[in-house]
């Protein structure tokens, strides 16, 4: 089962040959802890959606996961508005930024494996233009850190090292490592 309503998860899942026989997500409250720090916030989520999920279907085998975009000690989640993505794409103009997924992945004994996955990008310095454009395409919305590398923000980036599917909201190498270790995908 996947604890997600991301249509991008089950579109990376794909690429790997897994249908989730059931998709659950779940009703988690993303708001960050006091201080809490970007990759913690990533972890946090993924856990707690997975047993929220597992809860629910306590004999299914549940993979969930979160993403989290930083900028230092910064989140940025998802804009709530126009004016909170273009102001998030202008903090990232020029600059490094990470992107963090949690990736939770629950047994039927309850057991979690867990696994944080940091991906390092740096976009183009970009011109008030780009931004204005990119905005009013609205690729933005539902995106953490207000934008969707799989589209039109593909041609901000000049510096990734990591995992692309990472950025897209599901690490694929680490998911399928998890899977894996539990037997459940083949080798």
């Amino acid at each position: 089962m996947l604890a997600s309503a991301s249509p991008r998860r089950l579109e990376l899942l794909a690429r790997i040959g897994i249908v989730p026989n059931r998709v659950l997500p779940t009703d988690t409250d993303e708001t960050p802890l006091k201080a809490e720090l970007p990759r913690q916030l990533a972890a946090r989520l993924a856990a707690a959606k997975a047993e929220a999920a597992a809860a629910a279907a306590p004999d299914s085998l549940v993979l969930a996961a979160d993403t989290v975009v930083g900028v230092g000690r910064r989140i940025l989640g998802k804009p709530v508005d126009a004016a909170e993505a273009r102001r998030f794409l202008t903090l990232l103009s020029g600059r490094r930024h990470h992107v963090y997924t949690g990736v939770a992945l629950r047994s039927p004994d309850g057991t979690t494996r867990t696994r944080l996955v940091d991906t390092v990008l740096a976009f183009q310095r970009l011109t008030e233009a780009q931004i204005a454009d990119y905005v009013a395409g609205e690729e933005w919305r539902g995106k953490a850190g207000g934008y969707a590398i799989q589209g039109r923000a593909e041609v901000f980036v000049r510096f990734l090292s990591g995992s692309h599917s990472n950025v897209v909201g599901l690490p694929l190498f680490e998911t399928a490592q998890l899977l894996r270790g539990i037997g459940w995908l083949r080798p």
